[in-house]
C-alpha cells in the first residue's frame, strides 16, 4: 500500500512539474481508455506436476492525464482498473506398485487490479507514439473458479469422479502491492481518437510466501489492446 502511495505520490509531482513546463500550443489533455486484457501468470514446475499456462481474457478501463514536458516527449499517468490472471491446465500424476492417481484440472483465475501506470511517451510522427515506464498495482481481490477430474486405481479397481468449484482468492497468501514495468505503442486517428498496445511485465512476485528461485517466482503478465478518447 505504502509504494501504490508513493507511485501517487510521483505521478502527482510529474503532474505540478510538468504544468510549469508545457507551452499553450501544447496543453494538457484528458481522457478516458478502455480494451481487452490477454493475461497469464508465470509457473512453477515441480516433481510429478505438470501446467500449461494460457492466456486468460479480461479488461481494463479508466482514465488518464496527458502532460506534455518537451516538443516530442510527454507523460501519462494512468488510473486503471484492470483484470489479470490466468487459464490453467494441470496434470498431477503419481503412483507406486497398484495404486495410480491422476488428476486433470482446468480453471481460471482471475485477479482485479487498480493499477497506475506512469508512462513516458516519444512521439514518432504527431500521431504515433511509443511508451515505456512502470506499474504500480493494488490488489482488490479476484476469483478462481473451474473443474476437475479424478482417477484413480487401486489393482484391477478404477474409480472416477468430477467436481466443480468457484472461490473467492485468499487474498492473505498473495502480494497486495503489484510492480511493473509497460512497453507499448499507440496511434491518434484523430486528435482525439487513437488506438493503443501495450504489454506489461510484473517484477514484483505473486505469492507473498514464494520460496521458488527468483527466475521461476509467479508473476503477472499481459498483452492489452484498446482504444483512447482525448478531451480537447
Amino acid at each position: 500500500m505504502r509504494k501504490l502511495f508513493m507511485g501517487l505520490a510521483f505521478a502527482g509531482c510529474l503532474f505540478v512539474n510538468a504544468q510549469e513546463k508545457v507551452k499553450s500550443s501544447s496543453p494538457i489533455t484528458f481522457g478516458v481508455k478502455a480494451g481487452f486484457n490477454a493475461s497469464t501468470v508465470t509457473s512453477n514446475d515441480s516433481y510429478n506436476y505438470d501446467n500449461n499456462e494460457k492466456l486468460k481474457p479480461g479488461f481494463n478501463a479508466g482514465v488518464f492525464v496527458n502532460i506534455p514536458v518537451a516538443e516530442k516527449f510527454s507523460i501519462q499517468p494512468e488510473l486503471l482498473f484492470s483484470q489479470l490472471g490466468s487459464k490453467t491446465e494441470d496434470y498431477l500424476n503419481f503412483g507406486s506398485n497398484d495404486h495410480r492417481y491422476r488428476r486433470t484440472s482446468t480453471y481460471t483465475t482471475n485477479f482485479n487490479y487498480l493499477v497506475l501506470p506512469v508512462m513516458v511517451q516519444y512521439n514518432i510522427l504527431p500521431q504515433l507514439y511509443v511508451e515505456a515506464g512502470p506499474e504500480f498495482g493494488l490488489l482488490l481481490g479476484g476469483k478462481s473458479k473451474g473443474d476437475f477430474t479424478v482417477t484413480e486405481s487401486i489393482g484391477s479397481q478404477t474409480n472416477t469422479y468430477s467436481d466443480s468449484f468457484s472461490n473467492k482468492i485468499p487474498k492473505e497468501l498473495y502480494n497486495k502491492f503489484n510492480f511493473g514495468i509497460g512497453i507499448g505503442a499507440g496511434y491518434y486517428f484523430t486528435q482525439s481518437f487513437g488506438v493503443t498496445a501495450r504489454f506489461t511485465a510484473g517484477l514484483t512476485a505473486l505469492l507473498k510466501n514464494d520460496i521458488s528461485e527468483n527466475d521461476n517466482k509467479s508473476r503477472n503478465n499481459a498483452i492489452q489492446v484498446g482504444v483512447a478518447y482525448k478531451f480537447k
